[in-house]
């Protein structure tokens, strides 16, 4: 059973260094399953491009290589882990997430998180005094801002929720801005040229041109019926055909898609599901006369790379 993602390695790589080049200075996001490629793969990346790395998590931070100087992005919660490096850079959004520091006993270097429309985490204006001085009185090390707006519709320029804070800051350190197009973070610059801002990329630099990846699974097998039911909960077969199992389910994190149906295709049609996928396989049915996949094929997998664990990458 195989669940592969197949990349021509050479067109990925002129992406991810024309992306880096297009954006100026960058912070590249290796985070949750390496955007389908693992964190290993990505971090060997990110040493040619930045000597910082993003994370999500202080989990995240450990296997961090000691060449980069790991980015956490997700405030602390309840714990920290013995092995979180010493040179991390964590974030705070408040004096909630500061004492959360301060109760781990932690003292080091972090960003503070200023709020956006997108209403995750992030300090308020009126609040962004106190947090300063909170971080002072914890001896944290502040080395910069980050500001994440949300996700651009085609051609919108998020650009003003970064500007509008440049005059409540009145130090000289970086802030690191997520999704805005390189366009737009340089319009940013030529505004202020006395500041510097950081590109936070993660999807647009790994998987900004996915023509040149694929996601697919093996066929394990494949067996005629004449009707009935089929799969874990017995669901019924619309007619005769065949059953066709292949190797990614849930446990790959392959799932159905919401309005749409099975992530399944071959010969370019997509294949009915019999039902969810399940742990590592899946059980898919193909109707009397349809061209059938047969064992040692495999069929084409539609799913975000950001959600699936593939079994294998074949670089071309």
């Amino acid at each position: 059973m195989t669940l592969r993602l197949t990349v021509n390695r050479q067109a990925w790589l002129d992406h991810v260094r024309l992306t880096a080049s297009q954006h100026g200075t960058t912070l590249p996001v290796v985070k949750g399953n390496g955007y389908g490629f693992g964190r290993p793969i990505l971090f060997e990346q990110a040493i040619h491009l930045a000597d910082h790395v993003a994370v999500g998590t202080v989990y995240e931070a450990t296997d961090v290589p000691a060449s980069l100087i790991p980015v956490v992005l997700t405030p602390v919660g309840s714990h920290i882990p013995h092995s979180l490096p010493a040179r991390a850079v964590l974030t705070v959004g408040s004096l909630d997430h500061v004492a959360s520091l301060r109760s781990h006993n932690w003292q080091g270097s972090v960003l503070m998180k200023l709020q956006s429309t997108m209403q995750r985490f992030g300090v308020a204006g009126n609040e962004l005094a106190a947090l300063q001085s909170a971080c002072a009185q914890a001896s944290l090390n502040v080395v910069g801002y980050s500001i994440h707006p949300p996700l651009n519709n085609v051609g919108q320029d998020r650009s003003g929720e970064v500007s509008c804070w440049l005059e409540l800051l009145t130090d000289n350190l970086p802030i690191h801005v997520s999704h805005l197009t390189a366009e737009h973070i340089g319009v940013l610059r030529s505004q202020f040229p006395n500041r510097t801002f950081i590109s936070r990329i993660g999807t647009a630099l790994w998987l900004g041109d996915k023509s040149m990846m694929k996601l697919s699974a093996d066929v394990l097998d494949v067996h005629h019926v004449a009707g009935g039911t089929a799969g874990y909960r017995s669901s019924a077969l619309t007619g005769s055909g065949h059953v066709v199992i292949v190797g990614a389910g849930s446990a790959h994190g392959v799932s159905e898609i919401v309005g749409v149906g099975s992530p399944f295709h071959f010969a370019q049609q997509r294949i009915a599901l019999v039902e969810p996928p399940f742990m590592h396989t899946s059980m898919l049915f193909v109707p009397e006369g349809q061209r059938i996949p047969r064992v040692g094929e495999s069929v084409d997998v539609q799913q975000p790379l950001t959600r699936v664990s593939a079994d294998t990458i074949s670089w071309e």
